[in-house]
């Protein structure tokens, strides 16, 4: 069983399920329900949350407006994510504490990662927003900078398919799905795991990645457990 875990969380997947826009309080409350069993068997749980269901910074500068400013308004939408998740988590019992990039005091606590380390030490969900608090760097890049700050023991790509495939599984039905990967192996194939940096960040500092279906009620607590479940990439 891992003692930490960083688990990314897409934005889409708090938004609708069939649009993935917006917000879907039943879904968080699914998730949350998640997080609190993992929290109960001991283990220490970071997440990273996107802000796609509001805003993606990229589409948006897409616009004819500065990319910057985009970005900035999309790492807002990832504060507005945490602070839905973390009250769904607090429901369940269980403690938590919003991290923020950008500073944001009358909501949340700015990223320290000493701090941060503090509260995961002491049983508390620490959920991180607004990315690095940076334009032009993704929350993947975010997720992977912050497990290796916390000295997590794996990040835990959380998505809407059992792993990495070969091809979109959702229009070839031939696609293969891959159990393990070498981090090579995703940069050679161009496989869309996670963006060039996050994968790189993880690849230089030896962090393993699982890829899951968060959406399958349960395989949260049992990819914490080390059942082989999605695909690992080290």
């Amino acid at each position: 069983m891992y003692n930490r875990v960083l688990l990314k969380l897409s934005g889409e997947a708090l938004g609708s399920p069939d649009t993935g826009h917006g917000m879907d309080p039943a879904q968080i409350q699914v998730y949350a329900k998640q997080i609190a069993r993992v929290v109960s068997l001991g283990v220490e749980v970071a997440i990273v949350c996107g802000g796609g269901n509001i805003l993606r910074g990229a589409e948006f500068s897409q616009l004819g407006g500065h990319r910057a400013t985009a970005d900035y308004m999309g790492m807002l939408g990832t504060v507005i994510n945490a602070l839905a998740l973390s009250d769904a988590v607090e429901q369940q019992g269980v403690d938590t504490r919003v991290m923020t990039a950008l500073e944001i005091k009358q909501v949340a606590e700015p990223f320290v990662w000493r701090r941060a380390d503090a509260h995961l030490g002491r049983g508390r969900v620490v959920i991180l927003a607004a990315g690095t608090g940076n334009p032009f760097f993704t929350t993947d890049t975010a997720a992977a900078l912050r497990a290796n700050e916390l000295r997590c023991d794996v990040l835990l790509k959380a998505t809407k398919v059992d792993g990495v495939y070969d091809k979109d599984p959702k229009q070839h039905a031939d696609a293969k799905r891959f159990e393990t990967l070498s981090f090579r192996d995703v940069v050679d194939q161009n496989l869309r795991v996670m963006d060039i940096t996050a994968i790189t960040l993880c690849m230089e500092n030896n962090l393993p990645i699982t890829v899951f279906d968060l959406f399958q009620e349960g395989n949260f607590e049992r990819v914490v457990r080390g059942e082989t479940i999605g695909t690992t990439i080290r």
